[in-house]
């Protein structure tokens, strides 16, 4: 049994990140296994938050991984990404793991993948998971045209995915630094 599939959407504006993750975990290609899972969580002693897209158990591996890597380095959150990234790519279990994250903290948002990319998005909103182009376009037409917070436009870029996206619903939690 394969359980995956999510939203996932982040904004920074105004000195502010939000990171915004739909509840629906899919059983297969067809079936709401649960409607409020929470795929967005605080980690490193509430100073970064992590959402993840994928395979639910490899997602929360890889969040447990890259907390590890945040006290390996003593907080250094890019450094840990890329630590994070060269040993998902490089570690036999782990590059089997079907997951991303999407990684803030007061200073950085980060697109971390197990083919060992670390993108920092270059306008401050990236988005990923299977409705993650509808939220992500959503989001920066609200970006450009409107004077929305981070966290109002990552919570509607999430219900316009979740509108469109079938494995994605509108149950949002929103965590924002």
């Amino acid at each position: 049994m394969e359980l995956k599939g999510t939203t996932i959407c982040a904004v920074r504006r105004g000195g502010k990140t939000a990171i915004a993750g739909d509840g629906q975990v899919t059983m297969g290609e067809n079936t709401i296994f649960k409607a409020s899972a929470r795929k967005v969580r605080r980690i490193y002693q509430d100073r970064v938050v992590v959402g993840f897209a994928g395979t639910v158990a490899d997602a929360y591996a890889l969040s447990d991984r890259f907390e590890e890597k945040l006290t390996q380095f003593s907080g250094n959150f890019e450094r840990a990404a890329v630590e994070l990234a060269k040993e998902w790519r490089s570690d036999k279990a782990m590059r089997k793991l079907e997951a991303m994250l999407i990684a803030a903290d007061q200073d950085n948002l980060l697109i971390i993948s197990g083919t060992g990319e670390v993108i920092s998005p270059d306008d401050g909103i990236c988005a990923i998971g299977s409705g993650g182009n509808y939220a992500l376009a959503a989001a920066r037409a609200m970006y450009e045209n409107t004077d929305l917070s981070a966290r109002e436009i990552a919570l509607k870029a999430l219900h316009i995915a979740a509108s469109i996206c079938v494995y994605t619903n509108d149950n949002v939690y929103v965590e924002e630094l």
